[in-house]
């Protein structure tokens, strides 16, 4: 039989087929060929128990997409919440974030929560930042449910995942979508003002046909080491149509003169904080790469 990994605790695995969910082993063989079945899989079962549906795990199919940490396999769509304060909007792991969809090849959806705490209107300027580059972009008050039915329709034939520094409230957020207590909402910590993580396993919730979320725990940390500094670039949207420009092949668009990403900063065509955080990401992902030799 097929089906999709919906849950993983430990050992066992929840599989969901069109008709029902299998509580499942993976075979010994899987950790022989060093490879895990996680959640997104789509595999291959055997039932061994119909009446109190158990089963094993025989074959992981081929995976489009697979993320290290956390584990997750097939994903189509990330979706990072940002907050407006309690924690305040983190815009370098944004970009940061926004990269790493880039680089695997999925979807990204931005989400503006707490709008109503935005005294400032900063919200209205990183709306207009995002939405030149060409990204989606909702303005949600999650506990009010405003922007609930808009970010529905995005969600529709996608594997999403909710990204964000904890506090930003995407269990809130996810809450909201079923209209009831799917998952524990955080409460911020009063004395730091950074979020306590309450998700402790990966698990894909179904809204609708052939559409899931999952809540994760770690994409707040995730490391995008995967991604080689040279190649940087090639994940930042508006930077790509202006490699070309640059006089040097190889040039890193920080030191050299004649660099067609430079020019296109100086002429507004890249914002300074989208150039400083590519800058910073750049000389982390450098710093990493000298670390390996």
């Amino acid at each position: 039989m097929h089906g999709l990994i919906i849950e993983n605790i430990s050992n066992l695995y929840k599989i969901k087929t069109n008709k029902n969910i299998y509580e499942a082993v993976a075979r010994g063989k899987f950790k022989n060929d060093n490879i895990t079945p996680v959640v997104g899989d789509n595999v291959v079962f055997e039932v061994t128990d119909e009446e109190n549906k158990k089963a094993v795990i025989e074959e992981i199919l081929e995976r489009k997409i697979y993320v290290k940490r956390p584990k997750i396999a097939n994903i189509t769509q990330m979706i990072f919440v940002l907050s407006s304060k309690d924690p305040k909007p983190d815009i370098l792991m944004l970009d940061k974030q926004l990269a790493f969809a880039e680089f695997l090849g999925v979807k990204s959806l931005i989400l503006l929560n707490k709008t109503d705490l935005d005294n400032k209107k900063r919200f209205k300027e990183i709306r207009l930042t995002y939405e030149k580059i060409g990204y989606k972009v909702i303005e949600t008050q999650a506990k009010e449910g405003i922007g609930i039915e808009e970010l529905k329709k995005e969600l529709k034939g996608n594997i999403n995942v909710f990204s964000g520094n904890s506090g930003v409230g995407k269990s809130t957020l996810i809450n909201g979508i079923f209209k009831e207590q799917m998952t524990q909402e955080g409460e911020i910590s009063k004395k730091n003002k950074k979020g306590k993580n309450t998700t402790t396993y990966i698990k894909l919730y179904e809204i609708d046909k052939n559409t899931y979320i999952a809540d994760t725990p770690g994409f707040s940390t995730f490391d995008i080491s995967e991604i080689e500094s040279d190649k940087l670039c090639n994940y930042f949207k508006e930077f790509k149509e202006y490699i070309k420009n640059c006089e040097y092949i190889g040039c890193t668009h920080i030191k050299e003169e004649n660099c067609g990403i430079k020019q296109a900063l100086e002429n507004g065509k890249i914002t300074e904080n989208r150039y400083q955080n590519f800058c910073k990401i750049y000389q982390d992902l450098k710093e990493k790469e000298k670390r390996k030799w």
